[in-house]
């Protein structure tokens, strides 16, 4: 007994030292190790039986020296380790056992090889071994913070690989280790939700694993930070995807977490933002209120910052932005409810504070593009969850703001945002079968002077309406502006009251809209619009016939609830003049906006439907396939690497690079879509209009035009005048006057 005081006394001085002196923060520990040699030398004189006895049981404590102190105290699974080990030391000591270290003895750098990686992986998938797990992960960890600026830091335990060992490590941890880690803590193959976690960090299976599952997150995430290809990316998220229900442990990755998936779904490219969505949608189903608000937020910050410019390539990718948002919402309504209740309150806001001051800054607020995306936004949600009764009480506030802001400047230069809203006013009413005056908003465009005097600025270029919020002077009085705005208001009424075809009051309804229009073909004088209204009017008139005649055989009043099944089953196949008039003038749209893009395959066209490419039931083969392709190149994270790949380029190779260059050379000349937008600057040279033109607006239309290169062409003028000098009449005429 007196043999193990001696030891356990040693120890405890040993430890105490150790906290006086501070182990964690003094970078010189020869010191401690040279002070810790003499205290053995003395013990050897003092006591020279003990001394002997740690020879045959302890060699490593009097083998002490710089290399043995802890290699990384920073890392958590080196404290696992060292924890387990010095239990089996005191252990083996208290049953006076020989004590035999698993510790080796390896050199401060070790480089990782082919063969430790597979025999890592095989004892882990064929045995289960701890061991070669938590080797594994070190060499993770080496290959996330491979190139950091770590100096010569002694804790790194490898420090150098390959490309092809960096790719190994990579796929196995990111396809394999969620399934590991779920076998270790004895949890379901997949899925789960956050009570799953709460109750198992109560165990203490999850105190031994805690860190080996910190060490596996936190390092994933540094390397996302470090990438740049998009498929690397995008592989790294769907794996770790199956994994996000750890993060309920740790709430500060999870905000980290989000907040890069969130960088990755407004800025990425290709397939990343679905990915990057796909991610955070998981997330939220599996942590619940944990991380709702903060999604919520960080969505709709994510979307207004990309919505402040429109043209018509990137028209599309703010409509898969939204409809992300609006399909995430579906997650908890009630918890969406209160966000978009607040969200829609800053917009009525900032529209009462237009309507009181009547200031150019306040308008100017409210007619861009940040606000009007925003409004699109909001009635895309209430459309989607008009029939929930969580949403529904959206409509009448938002509706009202929709109103306010067509007819905040009722001037014709923004026919294109008045249409806009009369379009959102018009989904709306659909989607919760309530009637929305629209009608008034739509005639009294046709009444403006702009539309009932011949164009003067003759035919101009095409209007795109969807892609611009005001137009130029100069592109008022074209034949092309009025024509597409008298089209737009013909379908968008004709839209509005085809959705009341079918009520048993729409002879009512329909009445003062018919007035209207008569009057307008009667003052027109341009025959294509007397045609198009015409044909409107017999359309409405016929449909009034339709119904009248059913109502002349009901019976019931207008407050009865049958009301609502009036013409139902006529209403289901679409049989009323209006509804067949509608579907061709929605073919005649469709095809003048087909005319007018650029190109038939716009960024995210097909990405904003969410289907069977972002289930758990994925195909592995197919996700081993896209991680093989996405780590098959020599890219190594960090720039200060010491690893150097060199590869023969082949001559096709060397072509494609020229070419693209090239290329990247002719898009920096190139002006760019993205730069022309429409400016909502106001002046005051107006006393009719608070909103003026900007000097960048020629005619309203730069942002769907492309961009041509204008090439000078000599003037016929100097053509001729080099003929006239070269004929035999001037050279006779110069030889004189030379004599």
């Amino acid at each position: 007994m007196g043999v193990k005081a001696k030891k356990r006394d040693l120890k405890l001085n040993h430890e105490v030292e150790e906290e006086e002196t501070g182990k964690n923060a003094l970078p010189n520990t020869g010191g401690k190790a040279k002070e810790h040699i003499e205290q053995l030398q003395r013990l050897q004189t003092k006591d020279p039986e003990f001394f002997e006895f740690l020879k045959e049981h302890d060699k490593e404590l009097l083998e002490f020296n710089d290399e043995d102190i802890d290699e990384d105290a920073d890392d958590d699974v080196e404290d696992a380790d060292g924890d387990v080990e010095d239990a089996d030391l005191h252990e083996n000591y208290k049953s006076n056992k020989p004590v035999v270290s698993e510790k080796e003895e390896t050199p401060s750098k070790k480089s990782i090889t082919t063969e430790m990686v597979d025999s890592w992986c095989h004892s882990i998938e064929e045995n289960g071994k701890l061991v070669a797990l938590r080797s594994l992960l070190k060499a993770f960890r080496t290959a996330c913070h491979y190139g950091d600026d770590n100096g010569d830091d002694i804790s790194t335990k490898f420090s150098t690989m390959s490309s092809t060992v960096f790719n190994k490590i990579m796929l196995f941890v990111l396809s394999k280790m969620d399934g590991i880690l779920r076998k270790f803590l004895k949890l379901p193959s997949t899925g789960g939700k956050k009570e799953m976690i709460q109750e198992l960090m109560t165990t203490k299976k999850w105190k031994s694993f805690n860190h080996v599952v910190k060490s596996y997150l936190g390092n994933a995430l540094h390397i996302l930070n470090q990438m740049t290809d998009t498929e690397m990316i995008s592989f790294t998220l769907r794996r770790l995807k199956y994994s996000s229900i750890f993060l309920v442990a740790f709430p500060s990755l999870k905000r980290k977490y989000i907040k890069v998936a969130l960088h990755f779904w407004g800025t990425g490219g290709g397939a990343l933002p679905v990915t990057s969505f796909l991610f955070l949608r998981d997330l939220c189903v599996r942590l619940g209120s944990d991380c709702l608000d903060e999604c919520y937020k960080g969505m709709y910050k994510a979307y207004v910052l990309n919505c402040q410019f429109v043209n018509a390539t990137k028209l599309q990718h703010i409509q898969f932005l939204g409809n992300c948002v609006i399909e995430l919402f579906r997650v908890d309504l009630s918890v969406a409810y209160q966000h978009a209740f607040l969200f829609i309150r800053q917009l009525a806001m900032i529209l009462r504070e237009a309507l009181n001051t009547r200031t150019k800054e306040a308008f100017r607020k409210v007619y861009e593009w940040k606000y009007i995306n925003c409004l699109e936004l909001w009635t895309g949600a209430v459309c989607a969850y008009g029939s929930e009764v969580d949403l529904k009480p959206l409509a009448y506030p938002l509706a009202q703001i929709i109103s306010g802001v067509a007819r905040l400047v009722p001037t014709a230069r923004y026919f294109p945002l008045r249409l806009r809203c009369i379009k959102m006013l018009n989904r709306i009413a659909a989607s919760i079968g309530t009637f929305i005056p629209v009608s008034m908003l739509l005639l009294d465009m046709l009444e403006m002077k702009e539309l009932n005097r011949p164009p003067t600025g003759g035919i101009g270029k095409a209007v795109d309406l969807l892609t611009i919020l005001k137009v130029s002077k100069p592109t008022l009085k074209t034949r092309a502006f009025q024509e597409a705005c008298v089209f737009s208001v013909i379908e968008e009424l004709a839209v509005h009251l085809s959705q009341w075809s079918y009520s048993v009051s729409f002879f009512e309804l329909s009445f003062i809209p018919v007035v209207r229009l008569r009057s307008f073909s009667k003052s027109t004088k341009v025959q294509r619009f007397q045609k198009e209204i015409k044909q409107l009017i017999r359309q409405v008139e016929a449909n009034a016939e339709f119904t009248n005649e059913r109502r002349n055989s009901v019976s019931f009043l207008p407050n009865d609830p049958v009301v609502s099944s009036f013409l139902e089953d006529e209403k289901k196949l679409g049989a009323s003049p209006l509804s067949q008039y509608v579907s061709t003038l929605r073919q005649r749209a469709r095809q003048r906006t087909d005319s007018l893009s650029e190109s038939s395959v716009l960024y995210g066209e097909h990405s904003s439907v969410f289907g069977k490419s972002g289930s758990d039931s994925e195909d592995e083969d197919t996700e081993g396939r896209k991680g093989t392709s996405a780590f098959s190149s020599t890219w190594l994270p960090g720039s200060n690497s010491n690893f150097i790949i060199v590869r023969e380029k082949h001559p096709e190779e060397k072509k494609s690079k020229k070419k693209k260059r090239k290329m990247e050379q002719q898009d920096k000349a190139a002006p760019r879509d993205e730069d022309v937008v429409e400016d909502l600057v106001l002046s005051s040279d107006e006393d009719d209009e608070p909103l003026s033109d900007t000097s960048a607006e020629s005619d309203g239309n730069e942002d769907v035009e492309p961009i041509r290169k204008q090439t000078k062409k000599p003037k016929a003028r100097s053509r001729g005048s080099k003929k006239k000098n070269c004929s035999p009449a001037n050279k006779a005429k110069k030889r004189k006057t030379s004599r």
